[in-house]
């Protein structure tokens, strides 16, 4: 696979999505849990989503169950929790696996383009975030502690790519 563009993801519902549908618009994709301690970070995504996606930002959540069992719900109670409680609209994916053999292969292929922490290619836990530029490629990875806010400098940056 070359670029972000060449991957397909189950969405909430179940229906495969091609991330070829955006193309030419900047991404971020962030695996999500419900009860993690960074789980208000959807507010910030939400804002994120809402002041840019008119300029070609598209924000996707991908639910991820593998740390600390965090995400425990299934598709209908993810989709109603992030709309309820912290007024979601931007896309959200089937649950997903991030790590290990049975990751799914986009979550493989961020983790080699994009390195985290002393060089590790796993993900480490939930909100982690990747920055895809217009052209499908990774520009950033994000740690969990690097808030949506703090995001914003890159994502104008991204967004301001031919």
């Amino acid at each position: 696979m070359d670029s972000v563009f060449d991957f397909v993801f189950n969405d909430i519902h179940g229906q495969p999505q091609a991330l070829s549908q955006w193309r030419g618009q900047s991404l971020l994709l962030v695996n999500v849990a419900s009860r993690c301690g960074f789980t208000p970070q959807y507010t910030g995504l939400e804002a994120l989503w809402q002041r840019y996606r008119d300029q070609g930002l598209v924000v996707i959540g991908f639910p991820c169950n593998q740390f600390g069992g965090q995400e425990p719900g299934d598709a209908a109670q993810i989709q109603s929790f992030c709309q309820l409680d912290y007024g979601v609209s931007f896309p959200l994916s089937a649950k997903v696996d991030v790590k290990g053999e049975q990751a799914d292969p986009l979550w493989q292929w961020l983790g080699k383009q994009k390195r985290g922490l002393l060089g590790t290619r796993a993900i480490k836990w939930n909100f982690t975030k990747f920055l895809i530029g217009r052209d499908g490629q990774v520009l950033r990875r994000y740690s969990p502690t690097r808030s949506p806010a703090q995001l914003e400098a890159d994502i104008l940056h991204a967004l301001q790519a031919p």
